[in-house]
């Protein structure tokens, strides 16, 4: 697997903070285009979303 050097790291952790800072101001519609986005690059990549996906509870 190829490891990421310090700039793409500080470069992801610096769009995550910018993405929680959006959903902050614009709530449920950004947490839900948040979510379309890394569906969309965790499918190029392979991953499946399932298994990650919350799950309700029955009675909740």
């Amino acid at each position: 697997m190829e490891q990421m050097n310090e700039n793409e790291q500080k470069k992801v952790a610096i769009e995550k903070y910018i993405n929680i800072q959006r959903i902050k101001k614009h709530g449920q519609e950004e947490i839900e285009y948040q979510e379309k986005i890394a569906k969309a690059e965790l499918q190029i990549l392979g991953i499946s979303t399932e298994d990650l996906e919350f799950r309700q509870m029955e009675g909740s």
